[in-house]
């Protein structure tokens, strides 16, 4: 489907995610421009979208967000490019006496800082080392999830409230060293508190009801006791990690990533040990909120 001169989106097929970006170069693009909304658009239509055949410098890749919306910089600095705070570095390549970023990330179902009060609105990754092997990353579509909700779980969920927290997935960082795991889990318990969302949250601009949970950040529902809320859980978590739900993006060298983290869960696949990855990822808020009421 043509949108104009420059730009070309495979939509995605019914019932599925990911739409296809070709034609376009992100560096040439104005805050303005037709295509910053398109590509906008494309992404709440399509829920995850591939800009292909991309070649930028980090300064360029963090001028594009700001023509998305409002990237974010991660409260945890260990996650950092050296340069560009609000690039997020994922890697196991590092130069000889020098870390950059953190090993290992994003290997369990989750949707990136459910564990805050103002979510995510979308994430953005592009690989820059890409492993010899496996190079996937997978995502669940949680409106899909809803709409094939049993009713029993329907029920739970309906007018449910959840508590997510991020304190089971904080990487130790040198500073650490010396203090106890108490100390810890009281780090960050004040750098981030547990929170509370809507178990179905409405999209703000596609009217679309959406199941708000993750086995990686959803501790517990509010009001449940701790046997109920096992149970509960364990099973509406083992029905949205079911095979038929699962989407796995094969991404190559040139591919920018961006996804609506209010539609999606994603993980990262395991590497084969002794492989080598690298990504930068840059989260963006958009100008919209990340959920409205029912």
């Amino acid at each position: 489907m043509e949108i104009t001169q420059k730009i070309n989106i495979q939509e995605a097929k019914p019932n599925e995610i990911g739409g296809i970006i070709s034609g376009v170069d992100i560096r040439d693009l104005s805050p303005e421009s037709e295509e910053i909304t398109e590509i906008r658009n494309a992404i709440y239509r399509n829920k995850l979208v591939v800009i292909r055949n991309q070649d930028f410098t980090p300064s360029e890749y963090v001028e594009f967000t700001k023509k998305l919306g409002t990237p974010q910089i991660y409260f945890q600095e260990n996650y950092h490019h050296p340069d560009f705070p609000e690039i997020f570095v994922s890697s196991n390549v590092n130069k000889e006496g020098e870390k950059v970023g953190v090993a290992g990330t994003g290997h369990y179902w989750h949707t990136d800082c459910q564990f805050e009060q103002n979510p995510l609105s979308f994430t953005s990754i592009t690989p820059i080392v890409i492993p010899k092997t496996i190079r996937e990353t997978r995502y669940i579509d949680m409106h899909q999830v809803y709409n094939n909700l049993p009713d029993h779980l329907r029920e739970f969920v309906k007018d449910g409230t959840l508590i997510h927290g991020g304190n089971n997935r904080y990487k130790v960082t040198p500073e650490d060293i010396d203090q106890s795991i108490q100390q810890l889990i009281d780090k960050m318990n004040e750098m981030v508190p547990f929170v509370k969302h809507p178990a179905v949250i409405k999209h703000p601009v596609t009217g679309d009801k959406i199941l708000y949970a993750s086995r990686g950040f959803t501790i517990k529902f509010d009001g449940m006791t701790y046997e109920e809320n096992q149970k509960v859980l364990n099973e509406l978590f083992d029905f949205i990690e079911r095979d038929e739900h699962i989407h796995t993006h094969s991404w190559e060298k040139g591919d920018l990533i961006i996804w609506d983290n209010r539609y999606l869960l994603h993980m990262s696949s395991p590497l084969v040990p002794g492989d080598k990855s690298k990504s930068y990822r840059i989260g963006i808020y958009d100008d919209q909120p990340f959920y409205v009421g029912l």
